[in-house]
């Protein structure tokens, strides 16, 4: 990933840049907001801006906003200045980063400004028939429509085809249609001309031209705006595009991978997402099975993030045990690899001993099922075995829309209103659950409100 630091890199803000390094981020520096803004402007693949709290990080922001630049901002400083913290915090910046810099909190970081890790991990024999496919179209240029549940690895499969591809040696460019407000898209897209709105400043280029001569990836397609769909379609037709405000299409070499979560034929049907765009972006669909359908991969990627994660925090490796691991091979997995992930992360923070042992294994919410037993007892499979015979029971005869509006209400309610957390437990965007909620209350149905603090 690219990270933009604004500050001096002398001092403990340059430590935290090598430690960034050493983790695979690739930097540029900027000695104040001015430079920065010319970078971001001229380069739409950078990731994560790092600011010292000594510069104005509300004026970064608030420049990121005018410009329409979707790119996440972190401050950096001393914690001895708690006024200078939340300051930078009340001003926008996505995170802190205390200095002197600690290790795995930038990796932390890293990660959670990067999305999903890389590695391609497969063992699983219906895994592998979609990987020999997906290997076996790559060096097509060939648009590719990957689809799966939440948390499969979609992007890792997409980086996986870009890296076999005769465009690997350019660059990869992902972005978030769900993730990104559709007012910004539009601009991170295709970028814009100095004065095509209000605070465009100077010319700011956009995915499209950062992808030129590689791939772009269109992660969560079906949370886009039709109008912008419209535009989008033209893009890959005639292979340019129109800056905002421009006087002139501008050519661009770019393949196009999209990915999502959801029936887009359905939405199709719905008039939510355009035909003749779901058949252009639809030449060759790979969808990737969940991890319930590839059991097969569970003790490959559980070794993996076993290992991974004992990295991250300066712990020895230890492996599962066999006990732990058939935990693991028995879970029902709605998270998928997300899921998995976080639960050997887990597992290597609680783990004692030179095995990770079933103790740490934690399924579940805080790894208790409803009923308050520890998740995989036999007491918790046969409660949730009751449980669940008796709740699809009482759904027979309700419309499949009621039964989604009460999950969602309930789920937002479990999260005391925060709309983000909801959405990650539903497993869909938080645009598409936003949009849910409003279509609730203009019907009248009581909407619980956000946390105190949150945006709606």
């Amino acid at each position: 990933m690219r990270v933009l630091i604004i500050g001096s890199l002398a001092g403990e803000l340059g430590q935290a840049a090598q430690i960034a390094m050493q983790r695979g981020a690739r930097l540029d520096q900027a000695d104040d907001a001015d430079q920065a803004l010319i970078r971001l402007r001229a380069d739409a693949r950078v990731d994560l801006v790092l600011c010292d709290v000594a510069q104005d990080v509300g004026a970064v922001v608030a420049a990121l906003a005018a410009e329409r630049m979707a790119v996440p901002v972190v401050a950096a400083g001393t914690g001895d200045d708690p006024e200078a913290v939340l300051r930078a915090i009340r001003a926008g910046a996505r995170e802190f980063l205390p200095l002197p810099p600690d290790p795995d909190l930038i990796a932390a970081i890293l990660e959670a400004a990067s999305g999903e890790s890389h590695a391609l991990v497969v063992r699983d024999p219906v895994m592998a028939t979609l990987v020999r496919r997906a290997e076996q179209v790559a060096r097509s240029e060939a648009s590719v429509l990957i689809c799966g549940e939440s948390g499969t690895g979609k992007e890792v499969l997409a980086r996986h085809i870009h890296r076999r591809s005769r465009r690997a040696g350019g660059p990869f460019v992902a972005l978030n249609c769900a993730a990104i407000p559709e007012n910004l898209l539009e601009s991170e897209l295709f970028g814009h001309e100095k004065g095509a709105f209000s605070g465009a400043l100077a010319r700011r280029v956009g995915k499209f031209e950062a992808a030129d001569h590689g791939t772009l990836l269109l992660d969560e397609i079906s949370e886009m705006d039709v109008r912008l769909q419209a535009k989008l379609l033209r893009a890959l037709q005639e292979r340019e595009i129109d800056r905002l405000g421009g006087a002139a299409p501008v050519k661009v070499d770019v393949r196009i991978l999209a990915t999502s979560n959801r029936d887009l034929l359905a939405a199709v049907a719905r008039g939510t997402f355009r035909e003749d765009l779901y058949y252009r972006l639809n030449v060759v669909a790979l969808r990737v099975p969940s991890l319930r359908e590839r059991p097969g991969d569970v003790a490959a990627l559980a070794d993996h993030f076993a290992r991974k994660y004992a990295e991250v925090n300066g712990l020895p490796y230890r492996p599962l045990a066999p006990t732990a691991l058939l935990r693991l091979t028995g879970h029902a997995w709605r998270g998928n690899v997300r899921e998995l992930e976080n639960t050997l992360h887990r597992a290597v923070l609680l783990a004692e001993g030179d095995t990770i042992g079933p103790a740490a294994i934690e399924l579940g919410p805080n790894g208790v099922d409803g009923g308050g037993q520890a998740a995989g007892s036999p007491a918790a499979e046969r409660g949730a075995a009751a449980t669940g015979t008796r709740g699809i029971a009482s759904l027979v005869g309700r419309r499949m829309e009621e039964v989604e509006r009460d999950l969602i209400l309930e789920t937002l309610g479990h999260t005391l209103g925060n709309r983000t957390h909801a959405a990650t437990i539903l497993g869909i965007s938080i645009r598409a659950l936003r949009n849910k909620l409003r279509d609730y209350a203009a019907q009248g149905v009581p909407v619980p409100p956000p946390t105190a603090g949150l945006p709606a």
